[in-house]
């Protein structure tokens, strides 16, 4: 038939006449569509060539001046993104397809049109934000796999108290100092407070996994409180978000948040373990390439759209999966398996991190920035000051690192930024309480991952010190 329609369309009658409206319209059509997933492809392809070449230099060279590599791939980030050279930028921050350098690059070289950078701009914009969840993702699905489900229960007391701390000082301390000593009005400094009270555990996993202190008891606290921060953190949020957009606080919200969260770690951990059984022979009797790594990845996932889908964070479902997968006999080899998909994917999601940072807040030339500058160094001393509090909130243990503990909950890393656009999106913050926000993401996350290293050596010098003596 298609080929019949074709012979008489081009038959004498038709031969020299324009082609027929409809067959044209289709066919342009269908070679724009082409085009354009062309050009989304180049873009995604030239963005991820820049993140793995700015994650391993950045890394390299912090790893040569002995500092943690995740720090270099945050500074990677900047520089690649909408701070310095703006070539990996996202339509989120404000910036438009003209911005980006990648869009300039495929102008010129591959005839984009200025009609259609708009769309190509935003759909590898989006490509690369997935990307990014899914090495964060990936992240927290390798440290649950690292941790010890037993130790976490053990510290759960303590990581719990770490954790309510560190959202009641730096929430109550930051929005009263905001209302009583700046004059901001109750909602924007609601918002910031409730800002403060996040943690990135990402960046901190990381980190407390390359200094080799993941499993050691004060990491498995920072790791447990971390957790906990989350769902508080996504809790404060929905209040925070609902007070916004109502002007009232809704309980049943509130109520529903605490319960599916409650119910979904301790529910995925128990029926995990009852599965664990069926894991380990499905992937015994599979002979197909990969089967451990594919499985465990289903699994994985699974447990990740079920916590986005009753509103929790996706990477809460990772870590819990690979807390339930760390009490198998496939641990180790499926540890070696998950490291270099990790290595694929998780650098993007640091880069990314810092991309998206805008460090034109810190310019004090610009007016408009000084009032926020202020306030910045307000909520920075409250932020840090607020978690490191923490630690010393564990009581009984002499022996304990609790400054190290303290230092582990000051990185608010992406989830403070988080906080900071929908408070931006929602308007119930001005340009320099907004600017303040992230000034405090900035320093937080740059400062925690060095801070860390030296509250982790100082008590290994002074035990070497006593013991030489």
């Amino acid at each position: 038939m298609t080929l019949n329609l074709i012979t008489w369309a081009n038959s004498p009658p038709f031969i020299n006449s324009p082609p027929l409206p409809w067959i044209s319209h289709q066919f342009l059509a269908t070679a724009e569509e082409a085009a354009d997933s062309s050009l989304v492809l180049a873009g995604v392809l030239l963005s991820l060539v820049l993140i793995y070449a700015a994650s391993k230099i950045g890394g390299e060279l912090c790893a040569r001046i002995n500092l943690p590599p995740v720090l270099g791939e945050l500074v990677g980030g900047v520089v690649i993104g909408v701070s310095a050279l703006h070539l990996l930028v996202f339509p989120e921050g404000g910036s438009l397809a003209g911005d980006s350098l990648i869009i300039q690059f495929l102008q010129l070289t591959d005839n984009l049109s200025p009609e259609d950078a708009g769309t190509v701009f935003a759909t590898q914009s989006e490509v690369i934000s997935v990307l990014s969840e899914i090495g964060v993702i990936l992240l927290l699905f390798e440290i649950g796999l690292e941790s010890e489900l037993q130790e976490l229960i053990r510290v759960g007391p303590q990581a719990a108290i770490v954790a309510v701390v560190g959202v009641v000082v730096p929430f109550v301390a930051g929005t009263t100092g905001l209302m009583f000593i700046f004059g901001i009005s109750a909602i924007p400094a609601i918002f910031a407070g409730a800002a403060l009270t996040a943690t990135s555990i990402g960046i901190t996993a990381k980190v407390l996994a390359e200094i080799g202190q993941l499993s050691s008891k004060e990491g498995q606290i920072i790791i447990g409180a971390a957790v906990l921060d989350d769902v508080l953190g996504i809790i404060v949020l929905a209040v925070v978000a609902s007070l916004v957009k109502t002007g009232e606080i809704q309980i049943t919200n509130i109520v529903y948040l605490i319960i599916s969260a409650g119910a979904f770690l301790v529910g995925a951990i128990l029926i995990g373990r009852l599965l664990k059984p069926f894991y380990t022979a499905l992937v015994d009797n599979l002979n197909t390439r990969g089967q451990l790594l594919i499985v465990s990845l289903i699994f994985a996932f699974t447990l990740s759209y079920i916590a986005a889908a009753i509103q929790l964070e996706a990477i809460l479902g990772a870590f819990a999966a690979g807390l339930i997968l760390a009490e198998t006999e496939k641990r180790k080899e499926l540890e070696e398996q998950v490291i270099p998909v990790a290595d694929i994917f998780v650098p993007i999601f640091f880069v990314v991190v810092g991309a998206r940072t805008d460090l034109s807040v810190l310019n004090p030339a610009i007016p408009a920035n000084r009032e926020g500058l202020i306030i910045a160094a307000f909520l920075i001393v409250v932020a840090i000051l607020g978690k490191v509090v923490t630690g010393f909130t564990v009581f009984g243990q002499p022996d304990l690192n609790k400054l190290a503990i303290g230092v582990g909950m000051i990185p608010r890393g992406e989830v403070g930024l988080v906080f900071a656009g929908v408070g931006a999106a929602s308007g119930a913050l001005s340009s320099a309480t907004e600017a303040a926000i992230i000034m405090m993401v900035i320093t937080t996350t740059f400062v925690a991952p060095p801070l860390l290293r030296v509250v982790f050596k100082e008590p290994q010098a002074v035990s070497e010190d006593s013991s030489k003596t």
